[in-house]
């Protein structure tokens, strides 16, 4: 019994303990700049001695008085700063609810203190991706709001940047499929090419080597990224082990789009047409290439679009949280 109320007398102390902490921090706020950034630090550092000792709920709930008390003074930078450095520390303690709660703070900092998108952010953001529980749905809440903020109101499907760094933890995580989607919205083509390697040799079968990469040279050409499709092409085939080096390539495939990439710089469309009905036989092997050559045909070629077409689909499946609250369309 007496060793009960020890441990209760024990917690009710830590709680005073931070409570006061958070209060002389508030009091702080009010001084200068360097002096803030010193009680920021002191509280800080109580908090995470509250977390080695396994107050978790007792830490989250002062680090949210205190997220919303620099907001009140429009402290957002401060707010950023404690809310990203309190999930890390608690992403190291396996908390994985609370570390995704101030990690969707710091999301509504971003949001409503209108701040810049910039690569530190990006690569913030990135990192507590990385740390989350992949089949969380907190996960799937926070990429889908960071990824529309990082839109900067521009009505793009996120900034390219966060893409990449998305795509590369995924492609960690051997979620090739959503890597591919995320890859396909960033400018590096490199590290697609070298993920579809990994994804081709994993899960492909022989005869599909040259499947893999036509897929993302044509969706990339939708997206008018000319320069990727050639980077993803080239790398591709210099760096998978079961196509020998060409042009010419064994594939047929792979030398439709060696010269579609050629024909796409000339813009010609006859070119563009007799490449397409020479290849017949390679291009009925998914269903899908005809329909992304209609729209490369639109966009490089002059081809009018067709009445019936629809292209909302041509990227392939949406991960499942862009399919919600984005607001935005590919």
């Amino acid at each position: 019994m007496k060793k009960v109320i020890v441990r209760r007398v024990c917690r009710l102390s830590n709680r005073v303990w931070l409570f006061g902490a958070v209060m002389s921090e508030q009091e702080s706020l009010k001084s200068s700049s360097v002096r803030n950034r010193g009680g920021v630090q002191r509280v800080e550092g109580k908090l995470r001695a509250s977390v080695e000792r396994g107050d978790y709920y007792e830490a989250h709930q002062m680090y949210r008085t205190l997220f919303f008390r620099y907001m009140s003074q429009a402290k957002h930078a401060e707010a950023r700063e404690l809310m990203y450095n309190g999930a890390l520390l608690f992403f190291s303690y396996n908390q994985q609810n609370s570390a995704a709660d101030l990690s969707m703070l710091e999301l509504e900092s971003l949001e409503k203190s209108g701040a810049k998108v910039d690569d530190e952010t990006l690569e913030h953001l990135a990192k507590l991706f990385s740390l989350m529980d992949p089949n969380s749905p907190e996960r799937v809440a926070f990429v889908s709001r960071a990824i529309k903020w990082s839109s900067g109101g521009s009505g793009k499907l996120g900034h390219p940047k966060l893409h990449q760094l998305l795509a590369l933890t995924l492609w960690k995580e051997q979620n090739y499929s959503e890597s591919r989607y995320h890859f396909l919205h960033s400018s590096d083509g490199e590290g697609c090419a070298q993920m579809l390697v990994e994804y081709s040799s994993a899960r492909g079968f022989h005869g599909e080597v040259d499947m893999f990469v036509a897929q993302a040279v044509l969706q990339f050409l939708c997206l008018k990224n000319k320069t990727s499709a050639l980077v993803v092409f080239t790398t591709y085939t210099q760096k998978h082990p079961s196509i020998e080096k060409g042009p010419p390539y064994v594939q047929p495939l792979l030398n439709f789009l060696w010269f579609l990439l050629l024909a796409v710089d000339g813009g010609k469309l006859t070119v563009f047409t007799v490449l397409c009905e020479q290849y017949q036989p390679s291009l009925k092997r998914d269903p899908m290439y005809n329909e992304y050559l209609d729209r490369i045909g639109q966009l490089f070629f002059g081809v009018p679009p067709k009445q019936s077409s629809s292209y909302g689909g041509l990227l392939g499946k949406k991960p499942r949280y862009l399919c919600v609250n984005t607001g935005h369309d590919s």
